[in-house]
């Protein structure tokens, strides 16, 4: 049997991640993707929990804990310490939540892009600061509950991909573990190409979602084939869509995704009306930026 997903492992059992985690299985299918010559910088965010107390660790190449600040700025030193020792055939990833990146570590990324600074940075985005208790981040979509938007969101999420963009990187793209050979062949392009490359896993996070820990993938799916979560590649400036083909944002899937989490409680007609409006007119530029 030949498979398209690496069978070797380099994230253990026993870890600490909650039952159902997205940001989890994002790891193990990144890893998977780029092998024993990687190091991970860490800052703080849930896999700072997930990973294990010093002096164990859920992964079995070295991971470096970091400021929730800094994900982007101590990648660019450990790639340039290891490009000083000679050190050329291993790959730096940045992991980092939506916190650590589209809110208090977006000063860092940027620095680093506008260098081209030569490492891949995964954001896994659960849409909140999960680890301190469910929190708004600017990742969080509108209308979403958190302990801190006690009704809804009232701000749209922040367009972190557009934000990339603008630094002329040579790679960004969207993925999640729902459709995991996307996912790996994302990773293992990204692995191939020099300068910043720049991935936006969108993750489920149970607790955080309001929903039961086997719903965890079918949401996340449910997001890209619904066009609420589009997979998409940026290479070069050049778009190219990977998933849904055909017309997506089907009022339907947008509703059955909304109504299985328990984040979106609030909602009323009116509110979910907006947001597929918000959806489909997302869509409708997204078809205007691939390329021919």
């Amino acid at each position: 049997m030949k498979f398209t997903i690496p069978q070797k492992e380099y994230m253990y059992s026993g870890h600490f991640a909650c039952p159902g985690c997205g940001g989890a299985l994002a790891m193990r299918l990144a890893l998977k993707a780029l092998g024993p010559k990687t190091m991970i910088v860490l800052p703080a965010c849930c896999w700072s929990i997930i990973n294990g107390p010093f002096p164990y660790s859920a992964v079995s190449v070295p991971l470096f804990h970091t400021a929730f600040e800094t994900a982007a700025s101590v990648s660019s030193g450990v790639k340039a310490a290891l490009d000083v020792l000679g050190k050329k055939d291993i790959t730096v990833l940045a992991w980092a939540g939506d916190g650590g990146t589209f809110d208090i570590g977006l000063q860092a990324l940027s620095g680093a892009a506008e260098r081209n600074d030569d490492f891949i940075y995964v954001c896994y985005d659960n849409e909140a600061y999960m680890n301190t208790g469910i929190q708004r981040s600017s990742a969080t979509p509108w209308g979403a509950w958190t302990t801190t938007t006690p009704l809804i969101k009232e701000q749209p999420k922040k367009n972190i991909m557009e934000i990339i963009l603008g630094h002329h990187i040579p790679y960004a793209a969207t993925a999640t573990v729902s459709f995991p050979d996307d996912f790996i062949r994302k990773i293992s392009k990204a692995k191939k190409i020099k300068g910043t490359r720049f991935i936006h896993a969108l993750v489920c996070c149970p607790p955080g979602w309001r929903c039961s820990s086997e719903q965890s993938i079918k949401l996340t799916r449910l997001a890209v084939q619904s066009g609420i979560f589009p997979l998409y590649e940026i290479e070069k400036g050049k778009y190219n869509l990977n998933k849904p083909r055909g017309i997506p944002a089907d009022d339907k899937l947008i509703r059955l995704y909304l109504n299985s989490q328990g984040r979106f409680f609030n909602l009323t007609e009116k509110d979910i009306k907006k947001i597929i409006d918000n959806i489909k007119e997302e869509w409708f530029k997204l078809q205007h930026k691939l390329a021919p």
